[in-house]
């Protein structure tokens, strides 16, 4: 079976290895810069050293006098002088060194003997009187190098407790980092085992990804939540309105199955229950077609509509029910406005503005249908002068099943928010305007080139 790292040890192993190559590469570079500079300074101190020897030398009384102030042994380098045929005259040389190398003048040489690696600076010069002089540095190029290899031992046994140390640290840092991450799966899984949709994860004020991913989180749970509250109300709503017409159905069945005795009395009951069924056969059909909105499978058939022929028809068919009511229906349609839509749809927009104007409107009173074109748009308008809407009914007349006077409804609460659907569907917006005793305005506008798809 394949085992998998966490996340938080992957990022510890991570860490770790990166720091281990760090210092890996560090201490390279930095060993061989510390050569490369001590290596520098020694040949520098080479040459230093025989050139401050040349002032240290003179010819006194028949002999050659060296000055006792001359050094010739400092920081690991030795210096030594010699007469013209290689005699030396002062100084020393190391023990183990081979001192028969041939003078090279003004040369900073690497020779390599039995007993080592040397480097080796001979300088030729004249000292008045006596004649020619060879100034020669010697120093051991093993001794740098043993220098860099101890640091190197030392090196190789701070590196263990360094490796360590990045361990501890990553696996501390990238604990600390994922403490949120543990928060956010601990609180998910929780709501998911108690089916609380209204608890949220609540990380606090962030910048981060984290922070930004528990926020998405918080927001995705609220529209869930959301979206199960209307699921839930919409069951509740939807059974409750079809209870009514089913009840009655039953009731006048079963009223006429044992009281009708004439003919005259089961067409009333038949009638009743013809009435019921029309009824809860139209608010079926109505959930059906929200139902398939919501889930994006109800789709238009567009074609070229002449929505003013439309408003109008739809004007002539609602004077009737007006009628009823006695309401007068205004138009100011103008005449040949046409766009890119589904025309059962627009028809079915348009009777539902209507019958909800009859419907709430002022008995005796008016209802208006205005349609005007814009540059780019249809606009249209649906007013009646009835007792309006208040201020805190208004963002809820979109909403499904709700009703501003349910004691006279006899609808479903559907007609509005289908109307939303219908309008918003083919790319326009939709909006009502009303104050308590001023009537209802419902306004509309719908691009002429039709939604885009």
């Amino acid at each position: 079976m394949k085992h998998r790292f966490t996340i938080q040890m992957k990022v510890t192993l991570w860490f770790t290895a990166l720091m281990v190559l760090l210092a890996g590469v560090s201490l390279a570079f930095l060993f061989y810069v510390g050569d490369q500079t001590a290596q520098q300074d020694t040949r520098r101190q080479m040459t230093a050293m025989v050139q401050a020897a040349w002032p240290e030398l003179e010819f006194e009384d028949g002999q050659l006098r060296i000055d006792d102030d001359l050094e010739y042994f400092k920081n690991g380098v030795y210096l030594s002088v010699y007469d013209a045929s290689g005699i030396p005259l002062y100084g020393a040389v190391p023990r183990e060194f081979d001192n028969s190398a041939v003078f090279t003048d003004g040369q900073l040489r690497t020779v390599n003997d039995a007993q080592g690696k040397w480097y080796i600076y001979d300088a030729q010069g004249n000292v008045d009187g006596y004649g020619t002089i060879w100034v020669r540095s010697v120093a051991a190029a093993g001794q740098v190098n043993t220098t860099i290899l101890t640091l190197l031992r030392l090196a190789l046994v701070v590196l263990p407790f360094f490796v360590l140390l990045a361990a501890v640290g990553g696996y501390v840092l990238a604990k600390r980092a994922l403490r949120p991450v543990r928060f956010i799966t601990q609180t998910a899984r929780e709501i998911s085992r108690g089916n609380d949709l209204s608890r949220r994860i609540a990380l606090g004020e962030g910048k981060d990804e984290i922070y930004t991913l528990a926020n998405e989180f918080d927001l995705m749970f609220a529209r869930l939540e959301q979206a199960f509250e209307t699921e839930k109300q919409f069951t509740s709503d939807a059974s409750h309105e079809l209870r009514t017409p089913v009840a009655v159905i039953i009731s006048q069945c079963e009223y006429a199955l044992e009281n009708a005795k004439t003919l005259p009395e089961a067409r009333t009951a038949l009638e009743t229950v013809l009435d019921q069924a029309e009824k809860m056969a139209g608010l079926i059909s109505q959930l059906l077609t929200l139902a398939r909105t919501d889930q994006n499978h109800k789709k238009l058939n567009l074609e070229l509509v002449n929505i003013s022929e439309l408003a109008s028809m739809v004007a002539e068919q609602m004077q009737e029910s007006a009628d009823a009511r006695s309401m007068t229906v205004r138009t100011n349609i103008q005449p040949g406005l046409t766009l890119q839509g589904d025309e059962t749809m627009l028809m079915r927009m348009l009777i539902n503005l209507m019958e909800n104007a009859v419907k709430y409107g002022r008995e005796g009173g008016w209802v208006s249908l205005t349609l005007w074109e814009s540059e780019h748009s249809v606009h249209g308008s649906v007013r009646d002068d009835g007792p309006g809407i208040a201020p805190e009914h208004l963002p809820l007349v979109w909403k499904r099943f709700w009703q501003a006077d349910e004691a006279r409804g006899d609808g479903a609460g559907l007609g509005l928010p289908m109307v939303k659907w219908i309008v918003q569907a083919h790319g326009g917006e939709v909006d009502v305007h009303s104050a308590p005793g001023q009537g209802a305005e419902f306004t509309f506008t719908l691009p002429l080139s039709g939604p885009r798809i």
